[in-house]
């Protein structure tokens, strides 16, 4: 008994020893001094935190420009080593970049094989960015020769797969030179990514750092928008009152370009819509649509919308962050007099986009934004909750602008969900605050969180047995909505992907047509010309004629251009066709009634995959 505990007090002041070491431990490393530029360690963020990325430094004179690149790498949470061949420590001293990194420099391969250690099949590095590339070390990189600290990192990384991004830099003249783009050509082929370069006075200039900063951030990046196309409207929109004069207001668009920035960085495809010009246009999947009017940015929204396929999973995703002018005005020709004593302008209410979106893809996940002055903070938060109320949007920001917001750098917002008109509780609203970068992040959290939340519109609308039934309610299910409301007895709701052409004629066959298109007639009188001649020019397009008495003939003059939505009402009655006076709804929903009634059409609500929009 005595040796058990003679042996158990061994052990506890084993252990007791042990555990003081490690605080003595813990203690010294607490109190070892951290090199200065780990100070400045995420203060842009933490999409790189825990990323360790080796920065290839070769013998160009744009090597100069490597301090500021690895410095501003470690800003977004790098880890940043520098591997330098000779002729670039002719250019660029050690030491500089040993400050810049806070890590000791490679400049000779040593016993540790530091190539093997970083890109090795168990190395640490994520990334391997060589920045300046002359076309020397481009030539024997695409030729396996690896002579060069730098070279030989290349060579270790290329072949065990890891991430190699080149920036050249070199005279124009030896950039085209054919063997220097033909072995670009074969670094691409091996998946190595070419950032730049910029041509400017003779020289194939090396890219700027933000450009180089913002690749390497989307390459190491979350990539949690990856497929998804992401849809920016920013800044002001102006309408012209004369060839010189605009009616504008003071929207600056730093919102909508930190949130493009930001969805780049996660991965998306990106257009951004404004009459600005941004750095980023040039780069790959990043498109830059310019646009003045609230008639020019809503055309090309809608127009780029309905180009873009939806994503393999998930919703692509509308941003409507400019501050889009509510009225037009009409343009005078000329300029006008400046020496009348007082001048009228005629002021008229515009389309609202992210209505016009909901007509080109219900399906996108919209997020309008709602700028007040002066109101409550509940007034505040119910305004924004009305567009998601009338469907028009799934997610609104909302902010008051009388202080900050318009052309600030800071900014107090608001986002109002679906939560919020289910529980009608303030908690539910998020607030967000600070510079419109960290706003732009927060802010696309929420976005990716909702978007992903909301069920997908097939497990919201289901059907068993699609069924044409003259005297009951007809459903069909898919990509586009008819609001059909019909006097004579039947109501039909159409949401459909499938292809129908019915034509019933006391007895005749129907057919069927093309893609996504039902043509329909129904006579229960004579009809002496068939409706062959109706044009349809879109998927998901229908074209409706009932008449209950006798015809004369089809309505072969109605053209149906959009690609989602049609509202019909039809009277029983004699009649030749619809009307042709002007729709009553926007652009993009053809509205309609028979010729023999000057009944308002009746409006209610439409299911668009899952978005209940209800006209006005």
């Amino acid at each position: 008994m005595e040796t058990f505990h003679h042996n158990f007090k061994n052990i506890f002041d084993s252990k007791r020893e042990d555990n003081a070491a490690v605080a003595v431990a813990s203690a010294a490393a607490s109190a070892a001094p951290v090199h200065p530029t780990r100070w400045i360690l995420n203060s842009k963020g933490k999409t790189l935190s825990g990323k360790t990325i080796v920065l290839g430094v070769t013998g160009s004179i744009a090597a100069v420009e490597t301090v500021k690149l690895a410095r501003e790498l470690i800003r977004y949470g790098a880890n940043v080593y520098a591997v330098m061949s000779d002729a670039a420590c002719r250019i660029i001293h050690k030491d500089a970049l040993h400050y810049a990194t806070g890590n000791p420099v490679i400049a000779n391969l040593t016993g540790r094989v530091e190539h093997v250690e970083f890109f090795g099949s168990k190395g640490i590095a994520d990334l391997f960015l060589i920045a300046p590339a002359t076309a020397n070390t481009v030539s024997k990189i695409a030729a396996g020769i690896d002579d060069t600290p730098v070279t030989t990192f290349a060579t270790t990384a290329i072949g065990e797969g890891k991430k190699v991004m080149l920036v050249p830099a070199m005279h124009e003249s030896m950039y085209r030179h054919p063997q220097v783009l033909e072995n670009f050509k074969t670094l691409k082929s091996w998946g190595v990514d070419v950032i730049g370069p910029r041509f400017e006075e003779g020289i194939a200039k090396i890219a700027d750092n933000d450009e180089i900063v913002l690749r390497v951030l989307r390459a190491l990046g979350s990539h949690s928008l990856d497929g998804k196309s992401v849809f920016i409207t920013s800044g002001s929109t102006a309408e012209s009152i004369d060839p010189i004069r605009l009616l504008t207001n003071r929207a600056s668009g730093k919102t909508g370009t930190a949130l493009a920035k930001e969805a780049y960085i996660r991965g998306a495809n990106v257009y951004l819509f404004h009459r600005f010009q941004s750095p980023m246009a040039h780069l790959p999947h990043f498109q830059e649509i310019y646009t003045e009017s609230v008639s020019d940015m809503i055309s090309a929204v809608i127009a780029q919308i309905a180009l873009c396929d939806a994503p393999a999973f998930g919703k692509n995703i509308l941003i409507s962050a400019a501050a889009i002018s509510d009225y037009t005005v009409e343009k005078s020709q000329s300029k006008i007099k400046s020496n009348e004593s007082e001048l009228t302008l005629t002021l008229k209410p515009a389309k609202k986009l992210i209505e016009e979106a909901c007509y080109t893809d219900p399906n996108i996940f919209i997020v309008g934004f709602k700028a007040e002055t002066g109101v409550s903070y509940q007034k505040l938060i119910d305004v924004a909750a009305e567009k998601i109320e009338s469907g028009v949007a799934d997610l609104v920001v909302a902010n008051d602008v009388l202080e900050k917001g318009i052309g600030t750098n800071e900014n107090d917002v608001f986002v109002v969900t679906k939560e919020y008109l289910t529980h009608q509780d303030l908690k539910t609203v998020i607030p967000i605050s600070g510079n419109k970068s960290q706003i732009a992040s927060d802010l696309l959290d929420l976005i990716q969180k909702y978007s992903q939340d909301e069920k997908s519109a097939d497990s919201k609308i289901q059907m068993t047995n699609p069924i044409i039934d003259s005297d009951s309610d007809t459903i069909l299910y898919s990509g586009s909505v008819l609001d059909s409301d019909s006097d004579s007895g039947s109501d039909s709701d159409l949401d459909s992907d499938s292809i129908l052409n019915y034509d019933s004629d006391s007895g005749s066959d129907s057919d069927l047509d093309s893609d996504s298109i039902l043509n329909y007639d129904s006579d229960s009188g004579s009809d002496s010309n068939p409706d062959s001649d109706s044009v349809l020019d879109s998927d998901s397009i229908l074209n409706y004629d009932s008449d209950s008495g006798s015809g004369s003939g089809p309505d072969s003059d109605s053209v149906l251009d959009s690609d989602s939505i049609l509202n019909y009402d039809s009277d029983s009655g004699s009649g030749s066709g619809p009307d042709s006076g002007p729709d009553s709804g926007p652009d993009s929903v053809s509205s309609f009634k028979t010729s023999d009634t000057n009944q308002n059409i009746r409006r209610k609500p439409v299911q668009m995959r899952g978005r209940i929009f209800k006209r006005k």
